[in-house]
């Protein structure tokens, strides 16, 4: 069981997720297609589709501090706009649109978040939210009138201390994933605390000397009840989140090459923007 006993309820979803299938496939914004947008309900819609059991949500703040869900930085690329949407209020926001996925009587809106999760409450299937720490305790009290404890998991780097310290502080004990690149990240986190509901790990590898290929680390963070993370998606800057076992590796040569390793090292969780794929590969290495 990943999470501590007390967080037992809370982290039922996740738990029985992980006993069903594993890995668990991490749709990242969801399965954008050529007239649906990452980060929207009907990208949510297509990752379920594809097999996906998390769905990755970026999140970003109006400045009338409305939340939306979008990764800030593309404004210029995906709304034709050169703003930071941050420093938009929501009334402005609403008015923006995915310019290159509109069509004739339907503009792609750029969705606030409450309303994308609320869209599947009840259902057995998880969000993890991305960066959003620095939007603690406005957003988690946000959050907490959505009454989707079980569904949601918050992503915080590990060394954000102020972060942990607010999820410390606040009575809903979201499950949380912290982003680790080193041993000693690891070894700081504050996996004995109740106050925190740590359930895992996201580890990112630069290359094959990282910590994470080895047996006994992976096989420690299980008895520590952490589930380990990882991230496939390939990056445009060049740098690998997981040492080159990624997307593009699956379609330039095969789903098994980019992600059977992964399979091998006992990883719980895969985040890829390719969901179909590792889902396919997930079911061939599950038949007997």
């Amino acid at each position: 069981m990943f999470g501590a006993d007390i967080h037992a309820e809370t982290n039922g979803l996740l738990n029985r997720l992980v006993e069903a299938h594993r890995p668990l496939v991490v749709s990242h914004g969801g399965v954008s297609t050529s007239t649906v947008p990452s980060n929207t309900t009907l990208a949510a819609r297509a990752a379920l589709l594809s097999g996906a059991d998390i769905i990755k949500i970026d999140v970003s703040s109006s400045v009338d501090h409305v939340f939306f869900a979008f990764h800030d930085g593309f404004e210029n690329e995906f709304l034709g706009v050169d703003r930071n949407i941050q420093t938009m209020t929501a009334g402005e926001i609403g008015e923006l649109s995915y310019h290159w996925k509109d069509r004739p009587l339907r503009r792609s809106r750029v969705e606030r978040l409450t309303a994308l999760l609320g869209e599947f409450r009840g259902r057995p299937f998880m969000f993890a939210l991305d960066r959003s720490w620095w939007r603690w305790p406005t957003l988690l009290r946000v959050l907490d009138g959505l009454g989707m404890a079980e569904q949601v998991l918050l992503k915080v780097p590990a060394w954000e201390a102020q972060a942990l310290e607010k999820l410390r502080q606040h009575r809903t004990k979201y499950p949380v994933l912290a982003i680790c690149y080193t041993l000693d990240e690891v070894r700081a986190l504050p996996i004995h605390d109740d106050e925190i509901n740590l359930v895992g790990v996201e580890l990112i590898a630069h290359d094959d000397d990282s910590p994470w290929f080895d047996d006994s680390v992976m096989e420690q963070l299980h008895r520590d009840h952490l589930l380990t993370w990882v991230n496939s998606e390939t990056l445009t800057t060049g740098i690998p989140l997981f040492a080159g076992n990624d997307d593009e590796k699956a379609v330039a040569e095969s789903p098994s090459a980019a992600w059977s390793r992964l399979f091998d090292l006992g990883v719980d969780a895969v985040q890829t923007e390719l969901p179909w794929l590792l889902d396919h590969l997930r079911s061939r290495r599950e038949r007997p």
